[in-house]
């Protein structure tokens, strides 16, 4: 019998392994998934490698609790052992696996081409991907990576109270792809991330839109604003109510020094991405910056990890940004010419 989006899904799921992944025959792939997410999502991707000419397996487990590192004691044995010894991964997972000990061995493998999709149910993908057209994606991109990329200096606003400042590195990479065909770590298109100096990051960073890292982190979209307070990189006080409170307490019970260090600030800029609650969506909401705490992947540093005991995001609405000193982004809204221009085609 057909059911809910049977059509749309498939769409979704063949653009992403044909198109994206570009899944080889005989190649393996393989799918991870918990308890709590849309098994149907899974089975049509699982449906699409197999049509493709992929080995494919799905590895249903039960959900972990928290993030990163702090999933791998609800693990079960045979996934850690085959998470690193396949071609292709896509992860569905709720409570993610990124940044965990097994997701770091998969990505740096030269083998392994990790897909991050966590938390995507049917309606998510289709229309983050499904419905997105990638060569306009694509182009506004390229084009916003050129951009920061050539940037010295980088300052980020929003009415919420965000006011924060910081140096680029030319030699890290930066995040941004709609290809996941070579080996490494790959997100969800409408994200551009990367690694700032961490020494230079100094101001404050009002979220706003919404918070996760599991645990009392785990709030999801936010009725009130929490405030970093960041000096040098590293998070030196916590403002707002008690919500606030609670992160604040929650980063302490990790005990874990790392967890203050901004690992990672990014763009959101996915046309179609609504703030519901799911961090992968959530991130690519437009006009957002999202940051990230604790666990630094090789994809940001360009080197060695920086080890955490987890990875905590906090997403601000409706930014402004500069780029040694021009202004590209305001309150949300994309104002160099270029970008202006593929926005619109992208219905912006």
């Amino acid at each position: 019998m057909p059911k809910y989006m049977d059509m749309e899904l498939a769409q979704a799921a063949y653009k992403l392994m044909h198109d994206m992944v570009k899944v080889k025959k005989g190649e393996s792939v393989l799918i991870t998934i918990d308890s709590v997410s849309d098994f149907r999502v899974a089975e049509e991707i699982a449906k699409m490698s197999e049509a493709l000419g992929a080995k494919v397996m799905v590895a249903w487990h039960s959900t972990p609790k928290g993030y990163g590192a702090l999933t791998m004691p609800y693990l079960p044995e045979p996934l850690i052992a085959c998470a690193d010894k396949t071609d292709v991964w896509i992860e569905l997972n709720d409570q993610w696996l990124l940044y965990s000990p097994l997701w770091d061995k998969a990505v740096t493998n030269g083998r392994t081409r990790q897909v991050m999709l966590g938390g995507l149910g049917i309606e998510r993908i289709v229309r983050n991907i499904g419905k997105v057209d990638m060569d306009i994606q694509k182009q506004f991109q390229d084009e916003l990576t050129r951009m920061t990329k050539e940037a010295s200096e980088v300052r980020i606003t929003n009415k919420a109270g965000t006011d924060v400042s910081f140096k680029n590195d030319p030699n890290r990479p930066i995040n941004s792809e709609i290809d996941y065909s070579v080996p490494g770590a790959h997100f969800l298109i409408g994200q551009i991330g990367w690694a700032p100096i961490e020494e230079s990051i100094n101001g404050r960073i009002a979220i706003d839109g919404a918070l996760s890292g599991g645990g009392d982190a785990e709030l999801g979209v936010l009725d009130e604003i929490i405030t970093y307070v960041v000096e040098k990189g590293r998070i030196v006080d916590f403002e707002g109510g008690s919500k606030a409170e609670l992160v604040k307490n929650y980063f302490k019970s990790l005990d874990d020094p790392n967890m203050y260090i901004a690992a990672h600030v990014c763009y959101g800029c996915s046309p179609n991405a609504k703030l519901e609650g799911c961090t992968t969506e959530d991130e690519r909401v437009w006009g957002s910056t999202e940051w990230g705490f604790g666990h630094q992947g090789s994809n940001y540093s360009g080197g060695e990890s920086r080890v955490a005991k987890s990875h905590i995001d906090g997403i601000c609405l409706n930014c402004s940004v500069w780029l040694d000193g021009r202004q590209i982004l305001e309150d949300g809204v994309f104002i160099d010419l270029k970008l202006e221009e593929l926005a619109k085609k992208l219905g912006k």
